[in-house]
């Protein structure tokens, strides 16, 4: 089960909105069969392990699969159907689906065909690796991951703006990678003001992600990068019901979409957004400031993931930026703390990763 899993660990950024999933065939004490779900509309897991088996016997084996059998006709046929074909013995699984159309139903039509199923192996494992899987069918709601660069004082910028360049060359290396299996790249209006980023990934990735801009009053400037590259690479513009209607038309000529986010004050209109992300079936997002954005997705409770980016330099200044800015909690109890943090060396660079998904990585 765990090289299944590492199987399935392979099909990241491709293999959403579909969840990823491994699989490994046992037939005697040996493995005659591995694979995983390489990319969305691909074979699944199941038939991916069957035809590696080379023609190799399958009756009387066993199948580990980090997720249940799906059992409905979606982009490919169902697993289960694989598997009873294949005449398999047992099938151990490491979590339930949580997909209506499955949610034990493949495990009941593996029962009806006198397989012998196993639930719960490497269960919380398995539930880590698809909390974004899981989240956006729980809540409709995006994986939102947090992203910054900050001096080794904790700024993002100097007081005047300027932060062209915190990080070296190795960490801004680790973002486009990242970047690369995104859905969504998202930043708040004045980030787009001061950075004029391209927010694209360089070199491209396994996905081309949607960029967002934050932008309550529709006042990015037509001639930034985002704006000029809109018919390239696409651009949602966040806007609030009374955004000026001639500077919204001038972003939608130009190539960009206007999405109104409804609601009243920042909290609803971002919760707005993240429901529409959320019916496009964006499983990933990525924000990346600035700091009064991350700050209203602290207190919205939706940031799930973190990779901060740490330099070992010094600016001072009591009016430069820190990394999430807004009201903030007023307790220490209240502080969102980061589960299954590692450290990573890139150069002079350090860059911190953890979990902050709640339910989603522990259940």
């Amino acid at each position: 089960m765990r090289e299944a899993l590492q199987l399935a660990a392979q099909g990241q950024g491709a293999a959403e909105p579909n969840p990823m999933v491994g699989c490994v065939l046992v037939q005697a004490g040996q493995v005659i069969g591995r694979g995983y779900h390489a990319k969305y509309g691909g074979p699944h897991a199941e038939r991916a392990a069957l035809a590696d088996s080379s023609g190799q016997p399958t009756r009387g084996a066993t199948a580990y699969v980090t997720l249940e059998p799906c059992c409905h006709h979606g982009k490919t046929p169902p697993c289960t159907d694989a598997l009873i074909a294949a005449e398999v013995a047992r099938v151990v699984i490491a979590q339930q689906d949580p997909f209506g159309l499955v949610d034990g139903g493949g495990i009941d039509l593996l029962k009806q065909a006198g397989i012998t199923v196993e639930v719960g192996l490497l269960e919380a494992e398995a539930k880590r690796l698809n909390a974004p899987y899981r989240k956006l069918l729980a809540t409709g709601r995006p994986w939102v991951i947090a992203k910054w660069a900050m001096t080794l004082d904790g700024k993002l910028a100097t007081h005047t703006g300027h932060s062209r360049w915190i990080s070296n060359e190795l960490a801004r290396e680790r973002v486009h990678r990242l970047r690369g299996r995104m859905d969504a790249i998202v930043v708040g209006s004045r980030t787009a003001q001061l950075d004029d980023p391209q927010l694209t990934v360089r070199p491209p990735g396994m996905r081309t992600p949607l960029r967002v801009v934050v932008d309550g009053e529709a006042t990015l400037s037509p001639t930034s990068q985002l704006v000029q590259t809109a018919h390239q690479t696409p651009v949602l513009v966040a806007v609030k019901k009374g955004a000026d209607a001639q500077r919204c038309r001038v972003l939608s000529d130009a190539g960009c979409e206007v999405f109104v986010c409804g609601g009243e004050g920042h909290a609803a209109r971002l919760d707005a957004l993240l429901a529409e992300l959320g019916k496009r079936r964006l499983t990933n997002i990525l924000v990346e400031g600035g700091a009064g954005l991350l700050g209203e997705f602290l207190k919205l409770g939706q940031i799930d993931e973190v990779y901060a980016f740490v330099a070992p330099k010094l600016i001072g200044g009591s009016g430069a930026p820190s990394p999430i800015g807004g009201t903030g909690w007023a307790d220490m109890s209240e502080a969102l703390q980061l589960t299954d943090v590692t450290i990573e060396p890139l150069g002079d660079n350090v860059l911190m990763h953890g979990l902050a998904g709640g339910n989603f990585t522990k259940q």
